[in-house]
């Protein structure tokens, strides 16, 4: 999806042309994927000549909204907060990202009903 949302509209040659230099996928794979995304509704193909050109229909930014919605329902239930407490004691964040983690925080508007001191 990178190389997608990079060079769209793009052939499926084309992105595979744009994908990184370790990428080990064939074009059949690769446009397999592409086919599959297309029947998802996450990617749209339209006809050019005797090619398909393809195009996002989502943004990156909706797409990691999706994958982490989906990410807190199966791995934490839903609720968010274990998600975070997850990365807070099981990764090794830096004093910088730790820093960054609290201002996000602090910056929240305080939510009525909810008691954030």
């Amino acid at each position: 999806m990178d190389a997608l949302w990079a060079h769209s509209p793009a052939s499926a040659r084309d992105v595979l042309a744009h994908l990184p230099d370790d990428n080990t996928w064939a074009y059949t794979t690769l446009k397999t994927m592409l086919d599959r995304l297309v029947e998802k509704g996450v990617v749209e193909v339209h006809k050019q000549a005797n090619a398909g050109v393809y195009s996002p229909t989502l943004t990156r930014e909706d797409a990691r909204s999706s994958a982490v919605k989906s990410l807190v329902e199966r791995a934490f239930g839903g609720a968010f907060s274990q998600l975070v407490q997850h990365f807070v004691q099981r990764e090794k964040l830096t004093a910088r990202e730790r820093a960054e983690l609290k201002a996000l925080l602090d910056a929240l508007p305080n939510q009525k009903g909810q008691g954030r001191a």
